[in-house]
C-alpha cells in the first residue's frame, strides 16, 4: 500500500511540475493545454494511447521555418506524456513513446501497460490542469 502511495505521490508531484511551467505561458497556450489535458483520459479511452499520441504528434506546431514550436500545447502535453511513461516502463526510444509503441518488439502487454500509466499520470494532470489552469484552462 506504501508502495502504491508512494507512486501516486510521484505521479502527482510530476504532474504538478508540468501544469505549474504551463502558467508562465500565454492565456491562449493555458487554455489550449488545460483543454487538452482535461480532455485526453476520455481520447484515450476512446481511441487508444497511440491514436491519441499520433494526434498530438500530427497537431504540433511549426514556426514559419518549419521547427517544431517548444511553445505549443500539443507538443507539450505529448513531451508531458511521453517522459513520465518511458521513465516508470524503464524504456527507451528514439522517437519516444510513440515510437515505442508502434515498434514491433513492443507486446501487447507492454502498450497494456503504457496505456495504464498514462491514465494514472493523466488523472494528476487533468486535475491540476482544472484547478491551476482555472475552467476552460484560462487564468484563475
Amino acid at each position: 500500500m506504501s508502495q502504491q502511495r508512494s507512486l501516486e505521490q510521484q505521479r502527482a508531484t510530476r504532474a504538478w511540475e508540468k501544469v505549474t511551467r504551463v502558467r508562465d505561458y500565454g492565456p491562449g497556450y493555458r487554455k489550449e493545454y488545460g483543454q487538452l489535458a482535461r480532455s485526453a483520459p476520455a481520447d484515450i479511452q476512446t481511441n487508444g494511447l497511440g491514436q491519441y499520441l499520433a494526434f498530438l504528434r500530427a497537431k504540433r506546431g511549426r514556426d514559419k521555418q518549419g521547427n517544431l514550436k517548444e511553445e505549443d500545447a500539443h507538443y507539450q502535453l505529448l513531451a508531458h506524456i511521453s517522459e513520465w511513461v518511458m521513465e516508470r516502463l524503464s524504456q527507451k526510444h528514439a522517437e519516444g513513446l510513440l515510437g515505442w509503441i508502434v515498434d514491433p518488439r513492443t507486446s501487447t502487454d507492454d502498450y497494456r501497460r503504457a496505456t495504464a500509466e498514462a491514465m494514472a499520470f493523466l488523472a494528476w494532470l487533468k486535475r491540476f490542469a482544472e484547478a491551476d489552469l482555472g475552467e476552460g484552462g484560462s487564468e484563475s
